[in-house]
């Protein structure tokens, strides 16, 4: 339907397949958080914020700088935190056959 209508997006769409599916290869229990970018849009406006405050940076490197400590400060929250946004348990499912996977899957429901 789409080609008919727009066959250059068609096109586009069926070339990037793979990449548009590719979080299919996780475990179910995964795709809402692989589909969400609610954690990097925050790190995108706490970036934002911070180097609003300071507004001209008298070079690139300057501006390099700040954005990477605010992401070492991000990485460093994430890791000490209690709370995962995978938890152990789901995790533990990249590990395991698609069988197995499956199974699991079925098992919970």
């Amino acid at each position: 339907m789409l080609a008919r209508s727009h066959p250059a997006a068609a096109e586009l769409l069926e070339e990037a397949r793979g990449d548009l599916l590719a979080f299919t290869e996780f475990p179910a229990q995964h795709w809402r958080q692989i589909w969400l970018t609610n954690p990097l849009e925050r790190l995108n406006k706490e970036i934002k914020r911070r180097t609003h405050v300071v507004g001209t940076f008298p070079n690139p490197e300057a501006l390099l700088r700040l954005t990477g400590h605010v992401l070492i400060e991000q990485h460093d929250e994430w890791d000490a935190a209690e709370r995962r946004y995978f938890s152990e348990k789901s995790m533990k499912l990249l590990n395991r056959s698609p069988e197995k996977v499956m199974l699991t899957e079925h098992e919970a429901a």
